[in-house]
């Protein structure tokens, strides 16, 4: 089940949300979001709930273990236990095949071991139970002692297959305790709307505009301006459709009383790779930072030291996003950019006009989309020579033309919406009274429009994919 689908926004959500606001006992609400969230799960493939609720377990259990030990080696192999259990999983099902097939490959067997399904956001729920238990483990928050709390925390729908990823020490005194004010349901839902929209009326157009792009399966040779199109066509539809569900997330999660961390912060208008990762996916990053880059010895070490941190960081996070060497080596240009940028560039970076630096890191950033987009590094190579003219496509083609001409108007209405607009004034000049009452009373009539536009959409599109979750 998805957030932009009929079925959860006519059924499955009012129904939670009703239930939720009759019982006003906390154990009661906790109960309602813990089974309408295993439904939500299992809604296409029971099985896959099963191994979040082992996850689950393990973890509870190492970390109620955890506060009952004081040894310092017992409790590192708690730590272990419980985090080798919840990575052996994600392990066995998103990387086995690539990992067999890799040493097949390069041992010059013909094996070849054929991927299984991976259960839907198998990488989200895995590494919200490892912080639950390293932050228990850290002194940072308690154990709960009901496993049925654990459960909610990893379970919760709201970003259970798509994030934010939630660390436990950020939520972990409200499964117990909450509330949510008229003014949150309203905020809540307001973000939930504007996400929706996001996501139907920006990112699945953005897509079907690039279906219609004869080469975009990479199966020919694609022409300088169709390329370049197909890139940024993709670079909007993924910023949407992604941060849309976040905003979903977010608003929906307020709504029951929690505070989810934010995710995107207009991640186009960076001047720098450096920039665009602390507002591309920022939860991935806190995660990766608090978990994995700090633990590493993060910025306390030589320099040689800390380009080394960064790499492996990089490497991880490309292969958290996929089982491939197109992701690994995605991941590996955005280390290799940042270590740049931090010990070589800073000063140059310094002295170039802004203007010109956002520039330069959205065409870096396009480049690193063409790497993202393929399933084989092969291809995602070629269409980085195809946007340098090298690949026999010529600069335009007739096909390329027309889908221009017709998404254009998509386009501009995309890059204006990855704008903050809203936060663009200038320091002490705010906006009039009579203006702000007008924002106050306009503000739920533009929700409620676009709460119908999507659905108007939604009925008639077919296509409305959600592009992670093949994460």
């Amino acid at each position: 089940m998805v957030f932009s689908s009929l079925t959860f926004l006519c059924f499955f959500f009012p129904v939670v949300v009703i239930l939720h606001t009759i019982f006003r006992d906390i154990r009661v609400r906790n109960g309602v979001l813990l089974v309408f969230s295993i439904v939500f799960y299992a809604w296409g493939e029971p099985l896959w709930a099963l191994g979040m609720i082992f996850t689950t377990g393990v973890n509870y259990a190492c970390s109620l273990i955890l506060e009952r030990t004081v040894n310092s080696g017992r409790r590192k192999l708690l730590v272990f236990i419980a985090c080798a259990v919840s990575l052996a999983f994600l392990v066995y099902f998103k990387y086995a095949a690539f990992i067999v097939n890799s040493l097949t490959g390069l041992f010059g067997r013909e094996y070849t071991m054929a991927a299984g399904r991976l259960p839907i956001g198998i990488s989200f729920y895995t590494f919200q139970a490892i912080t639950y238990t390293v932050d228990v483990y850290r002194g940072r928050s308690q154990a709960k002692k009901n496993p049925l709390l654990a459960l909610l925390y990893i379970s919760f729908f709201p970003q259970l297959i798509a994030g934010p990823i939630v660390q436990y020490g950020d939520v972990a005194e409200r499964l117990s305790a909450r509330s949510a004010s008229v003014r949150d349901v309203y905020k809540g839902m307001s973000r939930f709307v504007v996400g929706l929209s996001k996501k139907v009326l920006l990112a699945n157009l953005c897509g079907e505009a690039i279906t219609q792009l004869p080469a975009a399966g990479g199966g020919s040779p694609l022409s300088v301006l169709g390329s370049w199109l197909l890139m940024i066509l993709f670079a909007l539809q993924i910023y949407f459709d992604f941060s849309g569900y976040s905003d979903m997330a977010i608003g929906m999660g307020r709504m029951f009383g929690f505070s989810f961390p934010e995710n995107f912060n207009y991640p186009y208008i960076s001047k720098s790779i450096t920039e665009f990762w602390r507002r591309w996916h920022m939860s991935l990053g806190a995660f990766f930072r608090e978990y994995v880059y700090i633990p590493l010895g993060g910025n306390k070490a030589s320099k040689l030291r800390v380009a080394l941190n960064l790499m492996i960081v990089w490497a991880l996070t490309g292969l958290w996003h996929g089982a491939g060497w197109n992701f690994l080596v995605w991941g590996a240009y955005y280390g290799a950019l940042i270590i740049a940028e931090r010990f070589i560039l800073a000063r140059v970076l310094e002295r170039t006009p802004g203007i010109l630096r956002v520039a330069v890191t959205l065409i870096l950033v396009l480049f690193g989309w063409s790497l993202f987009y393929y399933d084989s590094l092969s291809a995602g190579i070629r269409h980085i020579g195809a946007m340098v003219g090298i690949g026999g496509g010529g600069v335009i083609d007739p096909a390329s033309v027309y889908v221009f001409k017709n998404s254009a108007v998509l386009m501009l209405a995309s890059v204006f919406c990855c704008l903050p607009w809203t936060k663009m004034k200038t320091e002490g000049n705010h906006m009039p009274t009579v203006i702000d009452r007008a924002g106050s009373f306009l503000r739920p009539a533009f929700v409620s429009g676009l709460l119908v536009l999507s659905m108007l959409f939604l009925v008639g599109q077919s296509f409305n994919p959600f592009l992670y979750f093949r994460f």
